[in-house]
């Protein structure tokens, strides 16, 4: 076998084990140390295990992916994230559609919190969803919000997922932070915007229940909200004046919501070490992926797969709406059926030189792949969050009222999707703003 057949083989090998539910990782790991046993030796795929994990694990922008995950779930310990959606309620409740846009809201600030799309879903379906079917919402507006507004933790920073693509494609994480901020808002708005209009014209969906409120009850409800905006606005405002970097940024976070927390007398011993435990188990499962990913670019590279794969690309066309289309469908495919972070990690050694071969800008195509990789978690037949949020409701809904719901919503993305692409500098207008 040539040098691109093997590369070949062990692309459908690697998906092959993804689909036996090997983890990802791993499925990387083994197809890359015997693929270069077959490119050059075993000699020296032993050596490459033995070396490039360490060299990896040491790099130092790496460190703020677990310190935001940290943050995020030392603000979950703590109670940070309790209420968000009562005072969205409270405050949205006069608009059409008023819990549905009160969770789109709730869910974009605790997904900023946290980082993880997975999350926010599991945790708004028992508060949220419950609460709209009680007042009679639309099953699918009900759960297609709640599965869709996961996903804006994606983009709105601080993301895990912006910090592992910028490390991978040494981008600096704090343009990425910025970049992504608009397209994120806009994601929400979008969303909101939808929601408002389909009640308008359908009341029914909404049900006939209204929410009242006093101001007695808005004030009480902000006091239990105002740390994550402020903890937020902290932390991005830092990056964005050049007060510390975004490496630093994830301790900086940290520190403040410990700070917040010790304040409001919610920072025990019990929490912290929840915090710790779910940071040091989804850092290591992160970490597997990384160097799983690692391994799998070294082959790829040896083997010329990346070459040839950029050469087929643009032997069609190099004109930047066919790459974008071609980078889509393969993530809208790939997308379906394996998670977000290990589909990154994997595609990323075939997408970045065709990217770069393209000469186009790598935080501009950083957002549209993370926003591809948002509508992903939610498309059929294997929708993540769909399923998240399958499994915390139970019998009261059925998976095809949750897609069906979700659909309204995956239309909003292509429509953001094409602003991003169309208007470059909804994402590159705060990066070249930055001191």
């Amino acid at each position: 076998m040539s040098h691109l057949e093997i590369g070949v083989a062990g692309i459908v090998a690697a998906l092959s084990l993804i689909a036996l539910r090997v983890p990802i990782g791993v499925a990387l790991g083994l197809v890359s140390i015997v693929g270069i046993g077959q490119l050059v030796n075993m000699r020296v795929a032993w050596g490459m295990i033995s070396a490039t994990p360490f060299d990896f694990a040491g790099t130092w922008e790496l460190t703020a992916a677990p310190m935001f995950l940290f943050m995020g779930y030392l603000c979950t310990a703590t109670r940070m994230t309790e209420g968000l959606f009562q005072a969205m309620r409270l405050y949205l409740a006069r608009l059409p559609g008023g819990l549905a846009v009160a969770s789109v809201m709730a869910s974009a600030f605790f997904a900023a919190a946290s980082g993880s799309s997975v999350a926010t879903s599991a945790a708004m379906s028992r508060i949220a969803v419950p609460e709209m079917l009680k007042r009679h919402y639309d099953k699918g507006l009900a759960t297609g919000t709640v599965a869709a507004s996961g996903t804006l933790g994606s983009l709105i920073p601080p993301s895990v997922l912006l910090v592992l693509y910028g490390v991978y494609a040494q981008v600096s994480v704090g343009q990425l932070f910025m970049a992504g901020f608009l397209p994120g808002l806009l994601s929400a708005l979008l969303y909101i915007l939808m929601i408002m209009a389909r009640v308008k014209a359908r009341p029914g969906l909404a049900g006939h229940a209204q929410v009242t409120s006093t101001w007695d009850e808005k004030w009480q409800a902000f006091r239990h909200i105002w740390p994550l905006p402020l903890l937020i606005s902290a932390v991005l405002g830092g990056i964005f004046l050049g007060v510390f970097s975004p490496t630093e940024a994830g301790a900086v976070g940290t520190t403040i919501a410990a700070l917040i927390a010790l304040a409001r007398r919610t920072l025990t011993f019990t929490a912290i070490r929840e915090a710790l435990v779910r940071t040091a188990v989804n850092t290591a499962s992160i970490f597997i992926i990384l160097i799983g990913s690692l391994f799998f670019t070294r082959f790829l590279a040896m083997s010329g797969v990346p070459a040839a794969f950029s050469e087929l690309i643009l032997g069609v066309s190099t004109e930047t709406w066919w790459i974008i289309l071609a980078v889509a469908l393969i993530y809208l495919v790939l997308g379906m059926f394996i998670d977000s972070i290990g589909l990154m990690l994997l595609t990323l050694p075939l997408i970045l030189p065709l990217v770069e071969g393209a000469d186009l800008n790598l935080v501009w195509f950083g957002i549209i792949v993370v926003k591809l990789l948002e509508v992903g978690l939610v498309t059929p037949p294997i929708g993540l969050n769909v399923y998240v949020i399958k499994g915390a409701l139970g019998k009261s809904v059925t998976l095809p009222e949750v897609f069906r719901g979700v659909s309204w919503f995956i239309a909003m993305d292509i429509v953001t999707l094409l602003l991003i692409v169309l208007i470059p500098a909804l994402s590159l207008y705060l990066p070249q703003q930055m001191l």
